[in-house]
């Protein structure tokens, strides 16, 4: 496909409240959260089982009182990715020049008490890195929670466990 024939891919807003202190970046929402209008929305990504067994929400309450678990645990989560041209829903499958980013200076004028970034896997770092940069607030990849990242649930949860601490 060439650049104008891949779907293109609007991000959503972000989650987040006052006093948010932690923010967990994607890469940019899948086909599934695209038809869903929600962050995560693949029922085999982990993200939201992590989140429940870290936060205590169970996975399967409604979207927004997921979200406003996340809120009350003072976690943001975003995207790096505003819009991109795509086809299907892997990282790998984003067109690099269609790359735009969303306003990270706005959002951390707005929520200046985030101190710390998770990257929600390699692509999300990469892309953050080379389209935003970096400051003093601390960043750390981890795996991703997306069901082609082949890691067990357990392993996942583990290395997400920082998230909390």
């Amino acid at each position: 496909m060439t650049l104008h024939e891949s779907p293109a891919v609007n991000g959503f807003a972000p989650i987040a409240g006052p006093g948010a202190t932690v923010l967990i970046l994607g890469n940019a929402p899948s086909v599934l959260a695209l038809a869903k209008q929600q962050y995560y929305g693949n029922p085999q990504n982990a993200f939201w089982r992590v989140m429940a067994e870290l936060f205590g929400c169970p996975a399967d309450a409604p979207y927004a009182d997921r979200c406003a678990a996340l809120v009350a645990h003072g976690i943001a989560v975003w995207d790096v990715l505003r819009f991109c041209r795509r086809a299907g829903s892997l990282d790998a499958a984003v067109e690099r020049d269609s790359m735009v980013a969303n306003d990270f200076e706005a959002l951390f004028v707005a929520h200046p008490s985030i101190e710390r970034v998770f990257f929600n896997g390699a692509a999300a770092e990469a892309n953050f890195r080379r389209l935003v940069g970096v400051d003093t607030r601390t960043y750390m990849r981890l795996p991703s929670t997306s069901p082609a990242h082949t890691l067990s649930f357990a392993a996942k949860r583990a290395a997400w466990s920082v998230v909390a601490s």
